[in-house]
């Protein structure tokens, strides 16, 4: 029987609940299925942290689901639920399920329905696995997940040795924990991480990279990526950027890391984006690599060049196990390319400022602003370009004349 926590206990109040969470809750109480919001957003309430999402889970299978909403859309293979449409937000709602906490076996489908208790046995961590009705406000508890987040202890559920090994990603999402909340980590579970490490390369790719890109945007990447390090998997999932850090790299990137946790926890106003994030694991080591060749060469490199380095090394930052998608890869050699074209290798005298022809220049400035924060020496040319950018902004559209 689970542990029922009124209110007055647990004092989470109906103001913090996301209003569109709620109507998705009723609607689904009121056709009849058991619904409650569940996992990250009960924990962060909890643990006195505004939640980003508020996930739901239900009895209602996802056609049924599908048939209670009008723009409800059914998504995934291996773990399928629906995302539902109200207003402008979009709320993750999945089925009840059940899972062998027994079975070592990697687990590759997640679609086997069972009951609300089996659904929470199935998840990660204790601080994970609370349910929050609120139709009567109370939080439902079967693994003692209340009591760890007042504790502020990570436990997984379940043998942690058999957790890992069905999902090694749970691993990356433990000192993700870790790095956010600042948990104590149960000490089977910390042992369970070192015996079980080498099976994150079994993994989903994909899933470890958003799980690492989420971090690096979360305003927690410098104490994460400090576990990965330190835990031994930074030297599995990036070991060209691991072999970096350990020639003595590693400050030049932790500066970069510190100063975006500072943006993302005190400028929400600024909106930086995810390719200016990733771009600062790699910058010091292309900028490294780049001072080699230039070493010792009559004729200074030019941009064309370095374009072609920089792809180079941003591929070869991430492999073998993490390939990075089109699209980031090159908003990523724009980025680390546009660097050199503020602070050339060789400066020339009377270079000019010249706005080049590219999409998305303006990911280029952001994280050449943030070069500035690091080195104030930098900080005059900065504003030059920035104004010479929104001058170059403002110039009215005009249409080629026809020969």
């Amino acid at each position: 029987m689970p542990q029922i926590y009124k209110k007055s206990e647990h004092k989470i109040t109906k103001d913090k609940i996301d209003p569109a969470a709620l109507i998705v809750t009723e609607t689904l109480k009121n056709a009849g299925y058991t619904a409650y919001i569940v996992g990250g957003s009960v924990r962060d309430l909890l643990l006195g942290k505004p939640p980003k999402d508020f996930d739901i889970s239900t009895s209602a299978k996802p056609e049924e689901i599908k048939k209670l909403f009008n723009r409800c859309f059914l998504i995934g293979k291996r773990f399928r639920l629906a995302h539902v449409h109200i207003g402008n937000k979009i709320l993750e709602v999945s089925t009840f399920r059940k899972g062998d906490n027994s079975n070592e076996a990697l687990i590759i489908e997640d679609n086997e329905w069972g009951g609300e208790e089996e659904d929470v046995l199935r998840r990660d961590f204790t601080i994970n696995g609370l349910f929050y009705d609120p139709q009567n406000e109370t939080i439902i508890d079967y693994v003692n997940g209340y009591e760890d987040a007042k504790k502020c202890l990570l436990r997984t559920i379940g043998n942690p040795h058999v957790r890992f090994k069905q999902d090694p990603v749970r691993m990356i999402r433990l000192l993700k924990f870790r790095a956010r909340f600042g948990v104590n980590i149960e000490q089977s579970s910390i042992q369970a991480l070192f015996d079980c490490r080498g099976e994150i390369l079994k993994s989903s790719g994909p899933r470890v990279l958003e799980e690492l890109l989420r971090m690096l945007e979360s305003g927690f990447a410098d104490p994460f990526m400090k576990l990965l390090k330190e835990h031994g998997f930074l030297k599995l999932l990036l070991p060209k950027i691991s072999e970096s850090f350990e020639q003595g790299g590693d400050e030049d990137v932790f500066e970069f890391l510190q100063e975006l946790d500072s943006i993302v926890l005190n400028e929400s106003k600024k909106n930086v984006q995810r390719p200016v994030f990733i771009s600062a694991l790699v910058f010091p080591i292309l900028e490294r690599h780049l001072r080699l060749l230039h070493e010792g060469r009559e004729k200074a490199m030019h941009l064309g060049e370095i374009g072609e380095e920089s792809a180079f090394i941003i591929k070869d930052a991430f492999a073998p196990f993490l390939i990075l998608p089109k699209k980031l890869l090159f908003n990523m050699s724009a980025i680390l390319t546009s660097q050199f074209r503020f602070t050339p290798l060789e400066k020339k005298k009377g270079m000019r400022q010249k706005i080049p022809a590219i999409p998305d220049f303006h990911l280029a400035l952001q994280f050449f602003e943030l070069r500035s924060r690091i080195e104030p020496g930098l900080q005059t040319l900065y504003e030059e370009w920035d104004f010479f950018w929104k001058k170059h902004q403002r110039r009215p559209y005009r249409k080629p004349r026809r020969r």
